[in-house]
């Protein structure tokens, strides 16, 4: 048989799974607590909603809750965007972007706060905008060296590009201080298809004595929207830009053989046992000549388990086919 593919009796005991895990999902954003759930959230442009569940593929029949919808008038009532839950000094907090239904530079990036135990319960108070110094998308915290960090996608430089990505210090999960540093901006000609010079939906992840800063690179309604990567020493000044060294190319883009197009703002997870490491992305199964890319709601989201290379840093490979049998996260089954 060959390697690594399903046999009868896998699918048939419940081995395997099959991609997209939601039929519509942009912007996938997944945190295993310490409780032993998977606690995941995604785009649904007019409320934020959680799903919780035991295993990471269960989140296609998880328990889903609507815990916030925003007033229908104001700055933050409009366009909500990027989620993403964070566990932060015992409490969760929920980062979104919303705006008042104007352009780009209304965007900002704000909070929820919940002291419950467990977040589908509890109550989630509105805290306010995060502080940045731009208007901008797609804020995520950095817990490092006992110092919390705010990176987001800023707006500063349209026309030459749409967004880059600025790092902060922050005096409390709410509140940044001090200067917003940019770290990267879209100058690769990968970073530049669909029309628009792009950085945007950045996450971290931490191995090896390394920091690794992924994000998304070009316009999300392009074929060629595709994850980028920063790597930077875990000792390294992570405010400073000449820390960070970008890859020359993607590390992880589309794969027409496949149909899988413009995959992207991803984030990180572990299987239930923490021997593997999964990547949870949203993706199109149909190229931008075939429909319209500008719908996200047609964005679904998938999860791949990826490996490390000889040299410390990971190696994601290439998109996975949709609706094809794909082994369960070890400790699953």
């Amino acid at each position: 048989m060959e390697k690594n593919k399903p046999n009868q009796s896998e699918v048939e005991l419940g081995e395997m799974f099959m991609n997209p895990l939601l039929e519509s999902g942009p912007d996938p954003y997944i945190c295993k607590h310490f409780d032993g759930n998977y606690y995941f959230t995604a785009t649904t442009r007019t409320h934020i909603a959680l799903w919780k569940s035991t295993t990471i593929t269960g989140i296609s029949t998880a328990e889903k809750k609507i815990i916030w919808v925003p007033p229908t008038e104001g700055s933050y009532s409009k366009n909500i965007w990027a989620p993403e839950i964070h566990y932060i000094h015992n409490k969760w907090f929920i980062y979104f972007t919303a705006n008042d239904g104007g352009g780009d530079d209304t965007r900002r990036i704000y909070v929820l706060e919940n002291s419950s135990e467990n977040p589908l319960e509890g109550e989630w108070n509105f805290k306010g905008a995060v502080n940045t110094e731009l208007p901008g998308l797609d804020g995520t915290v950095l817990q490092h060296h006992n110092q919390l960090y705010f990176l987001y996608a800023g707006y500063e430089y349209f026309p030459d590009y749409g967004s880059a990505l600025y790092i902060a210090k922050m005096k409390n999960p709410c509140t940044l201080e001090g200067e917003n540093i940019l770290l990267s901006a879209p100058t690769a000609e990968w970073e530049k298809q669909g029309g628009m010079a792009i950085n945007e939906g950045p996450i971290f992840l931490k191995r090896n004595g390394k920091l690794f800063l992924i994000f998304s690179a070009s316009a999300t309604w392009s074929d060629d929207y595709c994850l980028g990567m920063l790597t930077a020493d875990e000792s390294d000044d992570v405010m400073d830009p000449t820390s960070w060294v970008k890859h020359p190319e993607p590390v992880f883009s589309k794969n027409i053989k496949n149909r899988v197009f413009s995959p992207g703002h991803n984030s990180f997870t572990q299987s239930p046992d923490g021997t593997e490491d999964w990547i949870v992305y949203h993706a199109f199964s149909f190229s931008e000549a075939e429909g319209d890319h500008r719908n996200g709601k047609l964005r679904n989201p998938r999860i791949q388990k990826f490996h490390w290379n000889q040299d410390g840093t990971p190696d994601f490979g290439i998109p996975l086919a949709a609706y094809t049998p794909i082994k369960k996260p070890s400790g699953e089954v």
